[in-house]
């Protein structure tokens, strides 16, 4: 069957964006349709909105423009969210959770989604939770951790100056994070918040912003001192976000969320 695209924006983290509710989506799947797709419309991912069980609202697959999964993204998260309302899916009620509150899985497993704001039709203010992360291991001059996705921060006096293609491109391969990869964010502490810079696997390249990096990013501030508080202002190349948790003992961080735009773009 036919479907309409949408094509949507987090904070410059541009997505194709299927209602995969209905029908069969397996070609959508594809490793060679998503590397079409990606190349076609110029975005970094693609992600496919399904239904899940009745214990959650929907389900999001993401999927990188080399047509490799099984990871999270966070500013696909906050898209997704903003793409259910505008599908006008309602959260059901569950326990525990706020009135208004999605709860949808992920490949990383459950998160939930609120829109703080809708100001424009095709404009939403979205708050994901992120899953809780265990142990952040320093190493070659920054931290390792997992947000949902794996990632490499390393603090630098100016982001601006980082060659983000090569410097990004040899750590991302490093034989240290084989055979996987890692992602990495470059980090430079300023007046008004962290300026982060991110180096994508998946797309081999600069992203305007990385939802699970700039996550990272915080939460490795915060245990490097860098930062005092654990409610943490990012810049990404184009939008502010925030990311807030709680620390706890073992380098423990639960109720980690990640607040940012998400934009309707066009639907294609």
């Amino acid at each position: 069957m036919d479907r309409k695209l949408y094509y949507f924006s987090g904070a410059g983290n541009d997505f194709v964006v299927i209602d995969g509710r209905e029908g069969d989506v397996s070609e959508y799947r594809d490793v060679h349709r998503i590397q079409a797709l990606c190349k076609e419309y110029g975005t970094d991912g693609l992600m496919i909105l399904g239904i899940g069980d009745a214990s959650v609202d929907f389900t999001m697959d993401f999927f990188n423009p080399d047509g490799s999964g099984g990871m999270m993204c966070g500013n696909g998260g906050r898209c997704i969210v903003a793409f259910a309302d505008y599908l006008g899916i309602k959260p059901s009620c569950h326990p525990d959770l706020a009135e208004g509150t999605y709860l949808f899985r992920a490949p990383d497993g459950l998160h939930t989604g609120e829109i703080l704001e809708h100001p424009e039709e095709t404009l939403w203010t979205v708050r994901i939770k992120m899953i809780d992360v265990h142990g952040i291991t320093p190493m070659m001059g920054g931290y390792f951790l997992n947000t949902g996705t794996r990632h490499f921060v390393k603090f630098v006096e100016d982001v601006e100056q980082v060659d983000i293609d090569s410097e990004g491109k040899a750590l991302r391969r490093d034989p240290a994070f084989a055979p996987i990869g890692t992602n990495v964010n470059f980090v430079h502490v300023a007046p008004d918040g962290l300026h982060v810079r991110t180096f994508e696997k998946g797309v081999e390249g600069e992203t305007l912003a990385c939802g699970t990096g700039l996550t990272a990013s915080a939460i490795a501030a915060y245990a490097a001192s860098v930062v005092p508080t654990a409610t943490v202002r990012l810049r990404a190349r184009q939008d502010w976000l925030s990311v807030n948790f709680t620390p706890g003992a073992d380098e423990k961080f639960t109720d980690v969320y990640l607040t940012g735009p998400a934009r309707l773009v066009e639907i294609l």
